[in-house]
């Protein structure tokens, strides 16, 4: 039998939080998952190998050292960052959201993002008590620069979230129009780039060039979802002072020697990519072949699709063991939307010919 909270024990947790839901992963046992953006692929057997070997010699009991400092300096490496700029390190990239929301608690703050968007920048905002401004993109998922624009003069937001390219719509957005954002921001603009390894342009050549502008990536679309790193690269003065908010052993000894065997190891993961890409191509399509259902043009490891009954075509897809994301509810700009994962040759067949047979 359940315990029973004590209504005064209730009263100690935040009304807002209890008025909350909490995010909701999907059972996947037995089906093809294909609903959050993971890489399909596992490692090859010679690499789960030497990868135990290596994880089976760390020093599990003690705290996180200065192996992550050589995580740092290889991700910074790797993502090629430029001069007089530093790296941190998050639990993924949805703590540095966390964090980001913390350092910039100012009174009177606010968090604004382009909605549809990535449900943790105004979940952050509102678990740190701060307001969060959602402006609406075109019906085309296009940045609505004007209504952009007239929400930073009103609000004077401390941060600007935008996603490049964007979840779950998987474009992205004119070039013109974010660096005019940019310009006009009072306070940071974070690029999030998660889906980068899918993507055929990056923000990163224009890093240097703005003060107030971070660069925020993860390893999760790289292929390495389940061990939760993300990066945030900026200017170091700015990266310093969020640097202090973040927990002193946030990436465990084991997720920063993965992400380490990993980048050795990049040629594996880009080849992934590359199918991944190619798997896109076949996929889109694939999709424009069928009668009732529009695709939007993918720069991620998703595609974006309106079908005429979300919720049918998405029981009958799961009925049939396919697990895709129902995003219909969650913007009146996503009306009849669902949200496909790009998954290997095979499971892309299966998931066509699931969503063929549920329209």
């Amino acid at each position: 039998a359940q315990m029973t909270v004590n209504p005064k024990l209730m009263q100690r947790i935040r009304q807002d939080v209890q008025s909350m839901h909490a995010y909701a992963i999907q059972d996947s046992v037995g089906m093809v998952k294909l609903d959050a953006m993971e890489n399909p692929f596992g490692l090859p057997l010679e690499l789960q190998q030497q990868l135990g070997e290596r994880l089976g010699k760390l020093a599990l009991n003690r705290y996180p050292d200065g192996r992550v400092n050589d995580l740092r300096t290889a991700l910074a490496q790797y993502a090629d960052m430029p001069e007089d700029h530093d790296i941190m390190l998050g639990n993924g990239s949805d703590e540095l959201i966390s964090l980001l929301a913390m350092a910039c608690d100012v009174p009177g703050a606010t968090i604004l993002a382009p909605l549809p968007g990535f449900v943790m920048y105004a979940m952050s905002a509102q678990l740190q008590g701060l307001q969060f401004v959602g402006v609406d993109l075109t019906p085309d998922f296009e940045l609505d620069e004007p209504a952009m624009l007239a929400a930073i003069e009103r609000h004077q937001p401390a941060i600007v979230y935008l996603a490049y390219p964007n979840n779950p719509t998987a474009n992205l957005w004119d070039d013109g129009a974010i660096e005019r954002i940019v310009q006009a921001a009072p306070g940071l603009v974070v690029i999030d780039e998660a889906y980068q390894p899918f993507s055929s342009r990056s923000y990163l050549d224009r890093l240097g060039q703005h003060p107030n502008v971070l660069l925020m990536r993860t390893l999760s679309k790289f292929g390495l979802a389940g061990i939760r790193l993300g990066y945030l690269m900026g200017p170091a003065a700015l990266v310093h002072e969020i640097d202090k908010v973040r927990p002193p052993y946030n990436v465990s000894v084991l997720n920063a020697e993965a992400a380490l065997f990993a980048l050795e190891h990049a040629a594996v993961y880009e080849a992934q990519a590359a199918d991944l890409r190619a798997e896109r191509a076949l996929l889109l399509d694939a999709l424009a072949m069928l009668p009732g259902v529009k695709a939007w043009r993918s720069d991620a490891n998703m595609v974006l699709v309106r079908v005429p009954d979300a919720r049918a075509a998405f029981e009958g897809m799961k009925r049939q063991g396919v697990l895709v994301k129902n995003v219909s509810t969650m913007h009146p700009l996503l009306a009849n939307c669902l949200r496909l994962t790009v998954g290997t040759a095979d499971e892309n067949l299966r998931m066509l010919a699931a969503l063929q047979a549920s329209l």
